[in-house]
C-alpha cells in the first residue's frame, strides 16, 4: 500500500547533549507524530513513521530510507522531550531535508513543530530546502494538505495553518483551528504505536530519564511518553509551550497569547496505557505540562488506573506546578495509580525573581512544606531550577542553589535561562536589540554551543558556569548522594558517579 505520509522524527542527540547522549539522555518516542499518524489514517490516509533518533541513522541512512518509502510527502516532526528541543533539533531536521534536496528526491518536504509554529516565515527564509511549514499543531492542516495532489502552489493557497513560498514572496495563510474539546478523542484518537521500529520488542529503542529509572540503565527500556492533555493555562514569560495553540498570523508567535489546555478524555487515556502495557511497557512519562491541574481529569483517570489493578505495575512520572500540590488525599490517589515521581518547577530560591518570570505563581506557598508532603506519599521529587532569570545574579543563582540543597530531592534538573522562539522573552529580547541566538545549537541547554540570556548582572558564560558547577555540586552531594544509597542501592550511586565522569565542553566559557 502506497505511503501518504512519511512523519520523520529527525536525529540530533550529540549536538543537543554532547557525551551525555550515548548512555544518559532519555530517548523518548516522537509523541506528535504518533498522534498525528493516528489522526490521518482514521479518515483513509496511510501514514509511516521513520524515527531517525531512535533507530541512529545517518543522514544517508535516512535518505534511502526515505526513498525506499517513497511516500506522497515527507513531513519533519521537529519537537523533542524538552521545550527548547522544537528549535535545536531543527539541526538534524534541516540536515536530512538538504540531503534529501541533494539527492534530487522529488517528493514535497514540510515540516511542524514548536520553533517552526512560533517563526514560519523566518524558517522559510532561512531553509530553501523545506517547501512549506505548519503554524501550529497541523492536525487539521495536515490532513487537508493530503486532500489535495500536493503538485502546485494553487493547491497550498487553500489550505489554513500553513507557510510556503510563492514565487519570491513567503505566505502565511490564515490560521488553522486546533482540535476543540469536544473533539479530542475523535480526531487526535490515540497514538500508532504500531509503526514505531524495534529490536527485539516494542519500544526497546527508546530509554527512560536516568532518574526515572531510579538510576538503573537495566530498569530504562522498553519506555514511553504519553500526553493526557495538551497545553498549559498560565502564561510564564520563559515558556514557549502554548505555541502549538497558534491563532494568529503575526510575524513572531507569542504562546501567552494562546494559553488553553484540552484534555482527552480518561477512558481513551487508559485504553493507551493498556496498549503499552500489553507490549511490555511499565516505565511511562506522562508528558503534560500540568497534570495535577484539573481534578475533572486526573481524579477519574487515576482511579481507573487504581481500580484496574495498573498502579502496582507501573513506574510512571508526570509534572505538577507546586501550587497544585493540594493534599494528601490527591497524593495518595496519583501513588496509587502507579505516578511515584512528580516534577516540580521551583524555577528560583528568590521569591521575587521567582514571581517577576512566572506571573504570580507560588506566592503563598510552602515549598519546603509541598516536597515533604510529596515525599511522605512515597512519591520521590525531581526539581526544576533556572539559573540566569532576568533579575537574577551571583547571590540569587546561589540561593536557588542553596534551596535545592536544603530540599534535597531525590533528582535535580537546573537549565539556564533561554529566551526561546516562541516565548515572551525571545519577543522582548528581539523588540529591544539583545543579541540572540543565531544558530539552532545555541538553543541547547546541554550543547557545546549554548548561549544563555544575559542579565543585567550577569553574562551568558557566567550563568552557564554557574549551572554545570551546581549540576555537579548537588550530584556529589553527600545527603543527597546517601538518601540515593538508602533508596535505590550502590549500583544507583555508582551510575550517578559514573555520569559525573562526562563533562560538558561549553564555547562561552572556554572562550570567556
Amino acid at each position: 500500500m502506497s505511503v501518504d505520509v512519511l512523519l520523520v522524527n529527525p536525529g540530533n542527540a550529540i549536538s543537543a547533549y554532547q557525551g551525555l547522549s550515548h548512555k544518559f539522555s532519555a530517548i523518548e518516542p516522537p509523541t506528535w507524530a504518533l498522534l498525528l499518524a493516528q489522526s490521518v489514517r482514521t479518515i483513509g490516509f496511510v501514514p509511516s513513521i521513520l524515527d531517525v533518533n531512535a533507530e541512529h541513522l545517518t543522514v544517508e541512512e535516512a535518505v534511502k530510507r526515505v526513498r525506499n518509502c517513497s511516500p506522497r510527502l515527507i513531513c519533519l516532526v521537529v519537537y523533542g522531550q524538552n521545550p527548547n528541543s522544537g528549535t535545536m533539533n531543527m539541526i538534524g531536521a534541516v540536515r536530512l531535508a538538504e540531503a534529501l534536496k541533494a539527492e534530487n528526491i522529488d517528493i514535497p518536504i514540510a515540516a511542524v513543530g514548536s520553533h517552526i509554529s512560533a517563526l514560519p516565515k523566518d524558517v522559510l527564509r532561512k531553509e530553501p530546502s523545506l517547501d512549506f511549514v505548519f503554524s501550529n499543531e497541523g492536525v487539521y492542516a495536515l490532513r487537508n494538505v493530503l486532500s489535495t495532489d500536493l503538485q502546485s502552489t494553487e493547491c497550498l493557497r487553500q489550505i489554513k495553518g500553513i507557510a510556503y513560498r510563492d514565487g519570491n514572496e513567503i505566505v502565511l495563510n490564515q490560521a488553522e483551528k486546533i482540535v476543540p474539546q469536544d473533539r479530542m478523542d475523535l480526531d487526535l484518537p490515540g497514538y500508532a504505536w504500531d509503526l514505531l521500529p524495534f529490536e527485539q520488542e516494542p519500544l526497546d529503542l527508546y530509554r527512560s530519564h536516568f532518574w526515572h529509572a531510579e538510576y538503573n540503565h537495566e530498569k530504562r527500556t522498553p519506555f514511553a511518553a504519553i500526553y493526557t492533555s495538551l497545553g498549559c493555562t498560565f502564561q510564564c514569560d520563559f515558556c514557549m509551550i502554548n505555541i502549538l495553540n497558534r491563532d494568529d498570523t503575526d510575524e513572531i508567535g507569542v504562546a501567552s497569547n494562546y494559553s488553553k489546555m484540552r484534555f482527552w478524555s480518561p477512558l481513551l487515556i487508559v485504553k493507551e496505557i493498556e496498549k503499552l502495557m500489553d507490549m511490555g511497557v511499565r516505565t511511562l512519562r506522562i508528558s503534560d505540562e500540568m497534570f495535577l491541574l484539573n481534578k475533572k481529569y486526573f481524579v477519574p483517570l487515576c482511579e481507573l488506573l487504581r481500580d484496574r489493578g495498573h498502579g502496582k505495575k507501573l513506574n510512571m512520572w508526570a509534572y505538577s506546578r507546586i501550587d497544585t500540590v493540594k493534599n494528601l488525599e490527591h497524593l495518595e490517589l496519583i501513588k496509587s495509580a502507579g505516578i511515584n515521581w512528580l516534577a516540580l518547577g521551583i524555577e528560583s530560591g528568590v521569591k521575587d525573581v521567582r514571581l517577576e518570570i512566572t506571573k504570580g505563581r507560588f506566592e503563598d506557598v510552602d515549598i519546603h512544606g509541598v516536597v515533604k508532603m510529596i515525599e511522605e506519599a512515597g512519591i520521590e521529587v525531581i526539581a526544576n531550577y533556572l539559573f540566569g532569570l532576568p533579575t537574577d545574579n551571583v547571590d540569587s543563582m546561589q540561593k536557588t542553589l542553596q534551596l535545592s540543597l536544603d530540599l534535597c530531592t531525590m533528582a535535580w534538573n537546573g537549565y539556564p535561562v533561554m529566551a526561546l522562539p516562541g516565548s515572551e522573552l525571545y519577543k522582548r529580547a528581539k523588540e529591544s536589540g539583545e543579541k540572540l541566538p543565531e544558530r539552532y545549537e545555541e538553543y541547547s541547554f546541554h550543547g557545546y554551543h549554548t548561549s544563555p540570556l544575559p542579565t543585567k548582572e550577569l553574562e551568558p558564560d557566567q550563568i552557564l558556569a554557574f549551572r554545570d558547577n551546581a549540576f555537579t555540586t548537588y550530584h556529589n552531594y553527600p545527603r543527597f548522594i546517601e538518601k540515593v544509597r538508602n533508596r535505590f542501592g550502590d549500583i544507583a550511586v555508582n551510575n550517578i558517579k559514573d555520569m559525573l565522569t562526562v563533562t560538558l565542553s561549553r564555547k562561552l566559557v572556554e572562550e570567556a
